[in-house]
């Protein structure tokens, strides 16, 4: 079934716009509240609330340092004017000092702003924005590059010169291979190839989007959600201990229980990257998946019905995730318990960032 919405060339009245809110909570019926959650109101205000943990540090004077730091990088890499100013206006910087709460060293904070920053620069550039030069049919060939940014090829003699040439000539590679080298610099040889495995897991969704976008056969929900689940913040969240100076053992790490509060974790964050880009991404020539745009598809049902379902979704991965979280504290590992704390300050400072975000406001 299309899962595009007809039509759609413009932002649509009364859909999500960002801006400050005030926190308030509601507790479920017969639960003890935790007061490390609250309900948010979003956007405009008029959607239900999310449920999310609450904000744990705002901190400008931290925050103004990260994002000069981060500035200084870009330029270095080989982004220029324009796109440094956009940059910055980004705040990269912010949302690593929003959701790295264990941290207030500039140098640790940055390996989660600058991978952010790079990430996020190769989803707009390579994948997402066709008024950037993001185009379908160049994706694959232009992230198997970025794989080889990040992970470094052995010599290959005569074929290694046009390889090193080729990923010096784009800033996106560049930062991808600096922010790579930034964290090697603080982490272990085993964060670092997390990292790494994580954003190419997370690239094999981005190429099955080119896909849907190229041929116009956009998938039902399930299908989408299915790949986003791989594509989501916890790909961020694979530098919380590194920022925090710390290392979950790898059995630890992967256990199925550990693993899957990353998913949940990471998808309800990335939901509500969804909800807040619904007009950006169905405003594109080429429009971009997203869940919201999915299920009124799918459902053939008003922007407003399928937010609501969008809404009810995140807060249940962000529910799960809290019992889950519950659950693990009986597990005697402070590193673990540390990083389980995390996520949970991931959720809530990803949450502020995009909701307070101009690049999100309509």
């Amino acid at each position: 079934m299309p899962a595009r919405i007809p039509g759609i060339t413009a932002p649509l009245p009364g859909l999500p716009t960002a801006h400050d809110v005030a926190t308030l909570s509601v507790p479920l019926p017969g639960v003890v509240h935790d007061p490390a959650y609250a309900e948010r109101e979003w956007g405009d205000g008029t959607h239900p609330p999310l449920y999310v943990p609450v904000v744990e540090r705002q901190d400008e004077v931290l925050t103004t340092a990260v994002e000069d730091g981060l500035v200084a990088w870009a330029a270095d890499c080989g982004f220029v004017g324009e796109e440094l100013d956009m940059l910055r206006a980004a705040g990269f910087g912010r949302l690593a000092v929003l959701t790295h709460t264990d941290s207030d060293d500039p140098q640790h904070l940055l390996i989660a702003a600058k991978l952010n920053a790079a990430w996020w620069a190769a989803d707009d550039l390579y994948a997402d924005s066709s008024e950037l030069g993001a185009t379908p049919t160049e994706l694959p060939p232009r992230l198997a590059l970025a794989m080889a940014a990040m992970d470094p090829l052995p010599d290959a003699g005569e074929f290694t010169g046009p390889l090193d040439e080729a990923l010096a000539a784009e800033p996106v590679l560049v930062a991808l291979r600096t922010g790579i080298d930034h964290l090697a610099r603080y982490g272990t040889p085993a964060q670092v190839q997390r990292v790494n495995f994580s954003t190419f897991a997370m690239f094999v969704s981005w190429n099955a989007y080119a896909a849907w976008r190229h041929t116009g056969e956009y998938p039902p929900a399930w299908k989408y959600l299915a790949t986003r689940q791989h594509d989501t913040f916890s790909t961020s969240m694979t530098v919380i201990d590194p920022v925090g100076g710390y290392e979950v053992p790898a059995n630890l790490y992967y256990d199925p229980r550990v693993r899957r509060a990353a998913f949940q974790a990471g998808t309800a964050s990335v939901l509500v990257n969804d909800l807040l880009s619904v007009a950006k991404d169905a405003a594109d020539e080429n429009p971009v998946v997203n869940m919201v745009l999915q299920i009124a598809a799918d459902r053939q049902c008003p922007i407003a019905e399928a937010t609501e379902t969008v809404v009810h979704l995140h807060n249940r991965f962000v529910r799960d995730f809290e019992a889950g979280h519950r659950e693990l504290l009986a597990v005697p590992s402070p590193e673990l318990q540390r990083f389980l704390r995390g996520l949970r300050s991931w959720m809530g400072g990803g949450f502020e960032w995009h909701n307070t975000n101009p690049r999100y406001r309509v």
